[in-house]
């Protein structure tokens, strides 16, 4: 059962603003990238749209330090860490890495949800499937 994951990006030169630095809204981009891989791993569609199981994973709180910043062309580490596993939402911690350097950390709280009777989304418990693949890291292995 996986806790964690970790992918390897370049910054593309539309990441980055005038100066040659990642755009701060790109990280959050690169944690879904991160987040999607993750369950791709696993074997798990992050998305389901399966009738009368469709499944999905709003986001109901993210965040992000930046610490140093990330320049065209830099090759980075995203590290994706199972920090909270809930009955209905997860949380995520990711580290940004350079050359083993922390750039940035980031967390998001992803909840399960399926449609309700009205069109919108009700919270519904992480299927079984997905919860028998999720661990949660331990605290020392993203502090």
């Amino acid at each position: 059962m996986p806790s964690e994951f970790s992918l390897t990006r370049q910054v593309e030169f539309h990441e980055t603003d005038m100066a040659g630095i990642m755009h701060f809204t790109n990280f959050f981009r690169w944690m879904e990238v991160c987040e999607t891989a993750f369950y791709r791993s696993l074997g798990l569609p992050l998305i389901s749209f399966v009738p009368g199981q469709v499944v999905g994973w709003p986001r109901v709180n993210v965040s992000c330090a930046y610490r140093a910043p990330l320049r065209f062309n830099d090759t980075v580490e995203v590290k994706l860490f199972v920090k909270k596993l809930n009955t209905r939402s997860v949380t995520y911690v990711f580290q940004f890495r350079k050359d083993g350097a922390l750039c940035a950390t980031g967390e998001v709280t992803a909840v399960c949800v399926k449609p309700d009777a009205q069109g919108g989304m009700a919270a519904q418990p992480i299927p079984a499937e997905a919860r028998a693949q999720l661990q949660e890291a331990p605290e020392s292995a993203y502090s």
